[in-house]
């Protein structure tokens, strides 16, 4: 199994941000707070995208060296309701443009530098695809008419989340344990947390083969969580909470996780 391959990246980044606009064209008010991140307004949230895929557009064209302030010179976000909808296209299009130019092999800066994911441009898609779609969620449940991730961008995500975000060398502070990843289209993950750090693998799915075969850690998971691909990276994510899915285990356990800041 592979991940998505880069055009699909980049096609499903301009999906979702077609999505996204969408949704903040649909919405009543730029002034409405969003429910999944109280502390902004849509008009916060949309200027937090805008922005963002220019940097990492800039990002992204310096190649392995950090690149400069991309806000030097860049056009702010406009209040204006269709002008936003244009500066918004344009920052997914620098994006798209950069990475185009780029291509998936292409050294990269990165924040995830002792992770499972490779400092590339095509992990940045990688990344951006997931950034995208989960704010695209948070704008459509700011309107009211929230939908789950696709799939193919759900399934990525899972395992994107997992290497990228979780993944790092920094010693686990807990009793050694796994976190076991059941998605119900048929895909699940075991990320290892001990004094080595944290890793994931993909591990048979329930039923398939014994889970222990495909990964050198835990025969059983401290916790396990089930649900569909999307519901899966909204839950890490914090977008739903953890009654959305099936927890089997010690639940607790995703506390820890989440309080965890590993020193590398």
């Amino acid at each position: 199994m592979t991940t998505l391959a880069f055009p699909v990246l980049l096609r499903l980044i301009d999906e979702r941000s077609n999505a996204f606009r969408a949704a903040v064209a649909s919405a009543p008010s730029l002034d409405v707070q969003v429910p999944t991140c109280p502390e902004w307004t849509l008009f916060d949230l949309a200027q937090h995208i805008g922005e963002g895929r220019r940097a990492w557009a800039v990002t992204v064209a310096a190649g392995p060296a950090p690149a400069k302030s991309a806000a030097e010179g860049a056009p702010a976000a406009p209040r204006e309701r269709e002008a936003l909808s244009a500066w918004l296209a344009e920052s997914t299009e620098q994006l798209l443009d950069a990475l185009r130019e780029a291509g998936p092999d292409r050294g990269c800066w990165t924040w995830w530098g002792a992770s499972q994911s490779p400092q590339t441009c095509g992990a940045v898609a990688r990344h951006q695809l997931q950034q995208i779609a989960v704010h695209t969620y948070d704008a459509q449940v700011t309107v009211g008419a929230p939908e789950p991730l696709p799939d193919e961008v759900a399934l990525d995500g899972v395992e994107e989340f997992l290497f990228t975000c979780v993944a790092t060398t920094g010693a686990w502070p807990h009793k050694p344990t796994a976190f076991d990843f059941h998605a119900t289209e048929g895909r699940s993950w075991r990320l290892t947390v001990d004094g080595d750090g944290a890793r994931s693998a993909r591990i048979p799915a329930p039923g398939t083969a014994p889970v222990a075969a495909a990964d050198e850690g835990p025969d059983q998971a401290g916790v396990s969580v089930r649900g569909t691909a999307s519901e899966l990276v909204l839950f890490v994510y914090d977008r739903i909470p953890a009654d959305s899915l099936r927890i089997e285990g010690d639940a607790g356990l995703f506390d820890l996780l989440r309080a965890w800041e590993p020193e590398e």
